[in-house]
């Protein structure tokens, strides 16, 4: 299975005409790390004297005038919340493990799935404890690989942990809605995106592509991370995805010696940030070791410790996410 994946996975960025190769690294034509018959098709469209440029040009060129594509629902999947920042390295995938894990943990009747549509540094793999290749079905769909009741699919299932994807955006953008459509949700309640910092290609296409029910910005209270949850939040509101609020990750660290309290990241900026915005807190999540330690060891902390302050904050989150979320329809 692992070639046939490989293959598609390549063939979803148009690298290969749809034939050769098995499952390598992906990266830069001439690097350690480039499987052969990749790099054969990336050398061959670098080398023809910018025709590969000119080709990139023309699709952009195309793409725009067709206008904005009509956004068509994710078979099976009711509802999709989308986990974004605009900043890197406040929390954001941590936050969205372990709000799937809450909404699952809430309502043990719900389905819940999470796609990782960080192409170029999945994280989802190492959280939720997963390795392997994605089986396909007959229909040539990708089956979602599974741990804690939670279906998951990420590039990281694909490539090898510490390849690099060294892929333009409209390779990337081809990417993400492969793995939106050529992969077979069954039947789920909600589906949760953790989407790459930013404001990009990435969060354009799923915005427009894909009907969002809500999307929930993760910041810290520091001013720099604040600038770019501010611009984040804009853009959903440009692109109109409802935002459903935000959450303040990192919020206080309390020693665990003498119980005292520190906001290392400053004090009640993202809740002064939502007031600017119009917006509500979902919630407050402490600087706290076992979070990051149930996550880089694959068992997130509201699985693993469920009765702690910290599985309880993403419990409360989660709680919040459903209750401003839309009717699903019927």
């Amino acid at each position: 299975m692992g070639g046939r994946v490989w293959r598609w996975a390549l063939r979803a960025a148009r690298l290969l005409p749809g034939a050769g190769g098995g499952r390598a690294p992906v990266a830069w034509p001439g690097g350690p790390a480039c499987a052969p018959a990749a790099c054969a098709a990336l050398s061959a469209g670098s080398t023809s004297s910018g025709s590969g440029d000119e080709a990139l040009k023309d699709k952009r060129a195309r793409i725009l005038s067709r206008g904005l594509p009509k956004q068509k629902p994710i078979e099976g999947v009711k509802q999709v919340v989308v986990v974004a920042s605009g900043k890197g390295g406040v929390g954001k995938s941590t936050t969205a493990v372990n709000i799937a894990l809450a909404l699952a943990a809430n309502d043990s009747m719900k389905e819940v799935g999470l796609l990782d549509a960080d192409i170029y540094g999945p994280s989802i793999p190492k959280m939720m404890n997963l390795k392997g290749n994605p089986e396909l079905t007959p229909k040539n769909l990708m089956r979602p690989l599974k741990n804690y009741g939670i279906a998951c699919m990420s590039m990281g299932f694909l490539i090898e942990e510490t390849a690099p994807v060294v892929w333009r955006g409209l390779m990337v953008m081809s990417a993400v809605e492969k793995l939106l459509r050529q992969v077979d949700w069954g039947q789920l309640d909600y589906l949760v995106i953790d989407m790459p910092p930013g404001t990009g290609d990435v969060q354009l296409s799923v915005s427009q592509n894909i009907p969002i029910a809500g999307a929930v910005i993760v910041s810290t209270p520091q001013d720099v991370a604040l600038l770019d949850a501010h611009k984040g939040a804009e853009m959903f509101r440009k692109v109109h995805v409802p935002v459903l609020g935000l959450v303040q990750n990192m919020s206080v660290f309390q020693c665990p010696k003498c119980k005292h309290e520190t906001h290392i990241f400053g004090a009640d900026g993202v809740r002064d940030l939502a007031k600017t915005l119009g917006l509500d807190i979902l919630g407050d999540i402490p600087l706290h070791v076992s979070i990051r330690e149930t996550c880089d060891s694959g068992q997130p902390v509201v699985i693993s410790q469920p009765q702690s302050d910290a599985a309880k904050a993403y419990l409360k989150i989660a709680m919040e996410i459903s209750r401003r979320l839309p009717v699903p329809p019927a």
